[in-house]
């Protein structure tokens, strides 16, 4: 998805030992997304319970600057939140397929995500570079993932997976997200394959 793998390598090698440099990122991975499209049902009616949800706005928006610390805030939510979170259903918490909540002791993937960007919006992270994000794993299961748009690269932190990784490096088909300039709407990815965005549900 736009690197090759020398280049990846060199990237996380750059990542890894603090290099922080965009000549790591000659070209850097940012998802292509399109137009508008539906909004999950799970985020809807979220919005419906918590307005605050989906009125964020921004005007312009821009990849954030991905320093050293912001690195490290990007690890540390991750691995806290996936590690004090236990995974759980909608069916088994709530009695339905899909209800979109922040976590206590359990939750499910949607959850792990929207604890993770409320925790790195506090950490002074803007909304519009932290955006929920719907994709499809290998075996055809519905997930919900946190893209991070940085100057570095759009990246993903999952509750599947204990490593900060760029989009590129991950095994999902990305299918929508939301949109960076509003909260409340969804964009199309455009990843070059041809799947029903508005039929997926996510999953754990």
């Amino acid at each position: 998805m736009g690197h090759s793998k020398s280049a990846r390598l060199i990237a996380a090698a750059a990542l890894a030992f603090g290099a922080f440099t965009t000549e790591a990122f000659a070209t850097p991975n940012f998802m292509k997304t399109g137009g508008f499209t539906s909004q999950p049902i799970g985020h809807y009616e979220l919005c419906q319970r918590e307005p605050v949800e989906c009125n964020q706005t921004t005007a312009r928006p821009r990849p954030v600057k991905l320093t050293r610390e912001m690195w490290k805030a990007m690890i540390d939510v991750n691995n806290a939140v996936n590690s004090t979170v236990l995974p759980r259903t909608d069916m088994e918490m709530w009695g339905v397929e899909e209800y979109w909540s922040y976590p206590t002791a359990y939750g499910d993937c949607e959850d792990y995500v929207l604890e993770k960007r409320r925790r790195l919006m506090a950490a002074g992270v803007p909304a519009g570079n932290l955006l929920i994000t719907v994709v499809r794993q290998p075996n055809g299961d519905g997930h919900a993932v946190l893209t991070v748009v940085t100057n570095m690269g759009d990246f993903i932190l999952d509750n599947l997976e204990a490593r900060v990784s760029l989009w590129g490096d991950t095994d999902y088909t990305y299918l929508k997200r939301q949109a960076a300039s509003h909260s409340g709407k969804w964009v199309n990815i455009n990843n070059g394959q041809p799947v029903a965005v508005g039929s997926v549900a996510s999953s754990r």
